[in-house]
């Protein structure tokens, strides 16, 4: 288990947030119509995680080994900065991001749930898995939602990363503000907590 002191100094450098979709995004499971159309379910939750990454000074990128006009569509709904569709070699993509947006590996988190997502979590600044990844998967990474694939594992990483930077009380303030509410302020005891890591192991 990586100790909860590196994840939290791995997530205050973040500046590049790349996530995988299915498994990630989705639960994993391919619909297909009669048609041979694709269908894939992915969680609201995550949808507002994008909006708060892009709040909070973080890049976002959807990256998938499909070609899918259905992840792509997502992106463009969400306003994710970059989508890399049929990658077969995440590992590269995850290099060719950082340097598309001149960001250190380092400063780099990564989301995967299987074994073509390994390569880009033995390079990313910040390797994350989701709960329901394989041994293979999580024995590389620092940290290890309590999400599942397509259950808001998204929201827990952003969530992660903007408090471990300090940004995730005014991010959330200044989101619901501008959506009309008057935003409660966060206790005192609660400020600076995030959710408690478990699982991954440091490279």
């Amino acid at each position: 288990m990586t100790p909860r002191g590196v994840v939290t100094r791995r997530a205050r450098r973040v500046r590049l947030l790349v996530t995988d979709v299915d498994g990630v995004l989705t639960d994993g499971r391919m619909v297909l119509s009669e048609r041979g159309d694709e269908l894939k379910f992915f969680h609201s939750r995550d949808g507002v995680a994008v909006a708060l990454a892009n709040r909070g000074g973080l890049r976002t990128a959807f990256v998938t080994g499909e070609k899918s006009t259905v992840v792509q569509a997502r992106a463009d709904k969400l306003g994710v900065d970059a989508v890399v569709l049929e990658a077969r070699r995440k590992g590269e993509v995850l290099e060719d991001l950082c340097a598309q947006f001149g960001i250190s590996l380092d400063a780099s988190a990564y989301i995967g749930d299987d074994l073509l997502d390994v390569p880009a979590l033995q390079r990313a600044g910040l390797a994350i898995a989701v709960a329901d990844a394989p041994r293979e998967v999580t024995e590389v990474a620092h940290f290890v939602t309590r999400a599942r694939g397509g259950q808001g594992a998204l929201r827990e990483c952003v969530e992660l990363i903007l408090r471990a930077q300090g940004a995730w009380t005014a991010t959330v303030e200044a989101y619901v503000t501008e959506h009309g509410g008057r935003p409660r302020r966060a206790s005192r005891r609660t400020i600076g907590a995030f959710p408690r890591e478990h699982g991954g192991h440091a490279p």
